[in-house]
């Protein structure tokens, strides 16, 4: 099994279901060879702004997602400082650092995000970074 963190603009995509980039988002989460891992920060990013807009198919979809979860980033005093290392050696911003920080501190593999190959987080080298907007 591939252990994969999800970017929480992935789960957006696959949430709200509309168009290619968001089919290709909902075809990662299917995958039957892998599983998956989060943090913290990702719920941050989607849970609370779909709650407090009573978006309640989204916060659904989103509960289901993190129940399945399998491995999760508790260490947070560890994943912030690796967060600060990664985005002062590689650019990246605050939010993107602690989520490549929080994957690489459970072991993911791979990170799936829907940010575009000319954006900073894909110059990190800690894990592979695969981009569901690559070949579009």
């Amino acid at each position: 099994m591939i252990r994969t963190f999800i970017d929480s603009g992935v789960l957006i995509y696959a949430a709200r279901a509309e168009g290619l980039v968001a089919q290709r988002a909902l075809d990662v989460l299917k995958a039957p060879d892998r599983v998956f891992a989060s943090s913290i920060f990702v719920k941050l990013e989607v849970l609370p702004k779909a709650i407090f807009n009573n978006q309640t198919d989204e916060v659904e979809f989103y509960e289901e997602f993190f129940r399945g979860v399998v491995y999760w980033a508790t260490d947070i005093e560890r994943v912030i400082q690796n967060a600060y290392q990664e985005s002062s050696q590689f650019g990246l911003g605050a939010m993107d650092a602690l989520h490549i920080a929080a994957a690489v501190s459970i072991g993911a593999t791979e990170f799936i995000t829907n940010e575009k190959l000319n954006k900073s987080i894909h110059r990190t080298q800690n894990i592979q970074i695969i981009s569901i907007h690559s070949d579009l």
